[in-house]
């Protein structure tokens, strides 16, 4: 299956979305923290990011994980980087 690609933000909102429509999430009212996704080699699915520590998640790391692999399946990081600098119009070097 080809993946689309995200960005990390869309990839942490995604993830984000997943976990709080969670039936036990939900009846908890737990706040779970989605760190930002980093960029690895590929792993044997294609899939070339992962998340790790996720906050207030004790309890609820089977959902954690689904929503995670979940998104994992559909959608890849952005590895398109831009240069900070560029956002203050300075030359780069």
């Amino acid at each position: 299956m080809l993946r689309k690609t995200r960005t990390a933000s869309q990839l942490q909102d995604e993830v984000r979305r997943r976990i709080e429509r969670a039936p036990e999430v939900i009846e908890d009212g737990v706040k779970i923290r989605v760190p930002r996704p980093q960029l690895q080699e590929p792993d044997a699915s294609g899939c070339n990011w992962t998340m790790k520590n996720f906050g207030n998640a004790i309890g609820f790391d089977r959902t954690v994980d689904e929503a995670l692999k979940a998104v994992q399946k559909e959608y890849n990081l952005s590895e398109d980087t831009k240069d900070l600098n560029s956002l203050f119009g300075d030359p780069k070097g």
